[in-house]
């Protein structure tokens, strides 16, 4: 199993900030996220426009995802966006306040029309009412090749304003819609990136929220700060001892006396032959991460 693309950390970046956007070259970011939808004043949207097609083309990210948020479908800016970004070919364009399956086909759409090239995917910003009731059925764009819908991203902050309910320690009036959109990327074969935690200060807020975040099965986590980087990459790769017993289970179960057993006991566990899967993604995320 190859997992070539890591997600743990999402940083978003404002696109109207040059000096940021140079940054972002030496930041252990999995993936940067260049805005230019929140973050960015109307007044400097096309300026923020211009930079960001500017250091998509100009590279130097290294291994590192480049992708863009661009403004919502019906702005004044989305068509301009697009036309500007299918042009230099970022990783994937994120687009926000998606509420439809047919959203994210109009925007693929859009992209071929303007000649992105096949590998710029595209994420999809899961941050209202509706989107929470469909979102099994967004996820479902995934099964026509010609979506190009590669992650899910949960925007609690938005979520919270629209829903009322509030983002307290925990999130227990969240919980089901995360743990629901997990499901529905599951289903579909999509990747699941966590929303941020606001406030870049707090480290142990930072560090609860996101085992939350990988114990409910994300792929990652939004980022707003740089700080935040080093802890959630640690939290979303597999501990020391995860990585030792996922060895243990595929020599166990690779070993010639075990060929035919589908339930072995390692260390005073019962292991059965269907968590090979799982040990052999904890190594491949490891190799991945170098």
């Amino acid at each position: 199993m190859m997992i070539s693309k890591l997600k743990r950390s999402v940083l978003a970046m404002p696109g109207s900030n040059a000096r940021a956007l140079e940054k972002g070259k030496t930041l252990k970011a999995d993936v940067l996220m260049l805005e230019l939808e929140d973050g960015v004043a109307e007044s400097a949207k096309a300026m923020a426009r211009d930079q960001v097609v500017a250091a998509v083309k100009g590279g130097g990210y290294g291994e590192r995802q480049i992708v863009v948020r661009v403004n919502m479908r019906g702005s004044p800016w989305y068509r301009a966006d697009i036309a500007a970004l299918a042009a230099v070919g970022p990783h994937a364009i994120v687009l926000p306040k998606v509420n439809s399956r047919d959203d994210l086909l109009k925007t693929a759409g859009d992209l071929i029309a303007h000649g992105a090239p096949p590998s710029t995917r595209i994420w999809a910003m899961i941050e209202t009412p509706r989107a929470l009731f469909d979102v099994e059925k967004i996820a479902s764009a995934a099964d026509d090749s010609m979506s190009r819908l590669e992650a899910l991203v949960l925007g609690p902050n938005d979520i919270a304003k629209s829903t009322r309910a509030r983002l307290t320690p925990g999130r227990p009036a969240l919980v089901a819609w995360l743990s629901a959109a997990v499901l529905a990327a599951r289903v579909h074969g999509v990747e699941i990136i966590d929303g941020i935690y606001n406030d870049f200060k707090d480290e142990a807020g930072l560090r609860a929220e996101a085992e939350q975040g990988r114990d409910f099965g994300f792929d990652g986590k939004m980022l707003i700060h740089p700080s935040q980087i080093e802890p959630v990459n640690q939290i979303f790769a597999p501990s020391a001892e995860e990585i030792e017993f996922a060895r243990k289970i595929i020599e166990t179960f690779e070993a010639p006396e075990n060929a035919e057993k589908s339930v072995a006991q390692i260390e005073g566990r019962m292991v059965e032959r269907l968590h090979v899967e799982t040990a052999r993604r904890t190594l491949a995320l490891i190799a991945a991460a170098g």
